[in-house]
């Protein structure tokens, strides 16, 4: 059974990163909705997102721009970390310690210094990000308003040498990351993608395909909104048949349809895919 998350008005214990491989794990709100940037280049204009009673607003500073989907994989690496260490029942905490090399070996990036550079570009650009939602705020719908990242530190010995970086999520994220229906597991594989448009469709596909035998569809009109891309829809519509030519999504075969004159995406689970 899983320890009770602490309050935020309670001071933060660190939580050290546990070793060795575990599972991915990503958060389906984050897998759902428009929070990232799908460009490698500076997003700096907002993402804009309405749907029923969802709201999203996501802004960027002119110096490192909206946090890119690239950079949530510091957010998979920082789920997948509590909800092994709710697993096994230790105590959590919003305030992280880990080494560079852990953190970017269990997303499949490399250890060289250019890694680690652009690891700590991934960190400002989080912590710069500011999202307000009102996703999970009951029924007066209220805005919640927070950063990926609070706050982030590197860490030294007292001889000077590197030991580490430490950062604080926000309540938001750990609070739904810590509710276990607000989390789904990943194929490793994904951190193989390259295009942001395949990271994305990848996402969407894994929440909403899940364990459905008929698979899900969406229609591309609804996907290019949801993206919260900058691209022509065009555009998008044809990188979304290309990630289906190609088959590029693990786990999942995926198939661009026309149903009178809407094009639609249609995909369904692979009969083998990654363990749950």
């Amino acid at each position: 059974m899983g320890r009770t998350p602490p309050s935020a008005a309670e001071p933060l214990a660190v939580f050290r990163a546990l070793p060795g491989d575990m599972t991915p794990r990503d958060a389906q709100d984050l897998m759902a909705y428009p929070f990232f940037s799908l460009a490698k280049s500076r997003r700096i204009a907002p993402i804009r997102f309405e749907a029923g009673s969802v709201r999203i607003l996501v802004e960027g500073v002119a110096e490192h721009g909206i946090a890119t989907i690239w950079d949530a994989d510091v957010l998979i690496w920082a789920a997948s970390q509590l909800v092994a260490a709710r697993d096994l029942g230790l105590p959590t905490s919003r305030l992280m310690r880990a080494t560079p090399h852990e953190m970017l070996s269990f997303v499949g990036r490399g250890r060289s210094m250019r890694d680690y550079q652009r690891l700590k570009a991934a960190l400002d650009r989080l912590q710069s990000t500011t999202v307000a939602t009102t996703l999970r705020q009951g029924l007066a719908q209220r805005m919640h308003r927070f950063s990926w990242v609070n706050e982030w530190k590197e860490i030294v010995r007292a001889d000077g040498q590197p030991a580490g970086v430490e950062l604080v999520l926000p309540d938001w994220f750990y609070h739904g990351v810590l509710t276990e229906s607000l989390v789904l597991s990943i194929d490793p594989r994904y951190f193989r993608l390259t295009g942001g448009i395949e990271r994305w469709l990848y996402r969407v596909v894994r929440k909403h395909g899940g364990r459905q035998r008929a698979g899900w569809r969406f229609d591309l009109p609804y996907l290019y909104a949801k993206s919260g891309s900058q691209a022509r829809f065009t555009d998008f519509a044809g990188d979304v048949r290309r990630v289906a030519q190609r088959q590029a999504l693990p786990g999942y075969r995926l198939q661009v349809a026309r149903v009178g004159e809407m094009e639609w995406l249609i995909f369904q689970r692979e009969r083998i895919a990654f363990a749950e």
